[in-house]
């Protein structure tokens, strides 16, 4: 019971960093350093911040990744015997893989649009009227990611909680009789 209590909070704590952070880099980093006088500064200031976040990321959904694992084991039989949980617990899953890989290819755009910060920039998710193909085209992909990447981390968050009640018990007593 400790452990999937400890689990379940690590699950949890670092679904709400993923989401927070990612939305949080949208709106306040993506948005301030939008502001930034020098066009060249803006695409800058923005990839130093996310550069900045992006271990305790990488560090949380990590941690995610091995509370799942732990969460699973303890509830391998109730995912082999309760209706639908199985389903669910597939689903999550493709979530979060799919998650992480929008989350893992918007860093690789974002590597990129710092590459290119001399080109200059209206922000950190729109190009100036001009800029490289590359540039724009980095940007424009970040600009539909800062929003899929929150989206993601949202929908494990809820699924999460989906599971969480099934395993209530009167929840799990039904499962277990369909």
């Amino acid at each position: 019971m400790a452990g999937n209590l400890v689990a379940r909070s690590v699950h949890d704590l670092t679904a709400a960093a993923w989401f927070g952070g990612s939305l949080m880099g949208a709106i306040g980093l993506n948005g301030a350093a939008a502001e930034a006088k020098d066009p060249t500064e803006r695409t800058r200031l923005s990839s130093a911040g996310w550069m900045k976040w992006a271990p305790i990321q990488t560090a949380a959904f990590a941690s995610h990744l091995v509370a799942d694992l732990a969460i699973a084991w303890e509830n391998k039989g109730r995912i082999a015997k309760q209706d639908g949980v199985a389903r669910d617990t597939a689903i999550k899953t493709a979530v979060t893989v799919a998650g992480a890989a929008v989350t893992l290819y918007a860093g690789i755009l974002g590597k990129k649009v710092e590459k290119l910060a001399d080109e200059g920039a209206r922000g950190a998710t729109e190009p100036n009227p001009g800029a490289s193909e590359e540039l724009q085209s980095a940007q424009q992909q970040l600009k539909l990611l800062q929003w899929a990447v929150p989206a993601f981390a949202a929908a494990v968050i809820v699924l999460g909680a989906k599971h969480g009640e099934m395993q209530r018990p009167k929840n799990v007593f039904q499962g277990l009789r369909s």
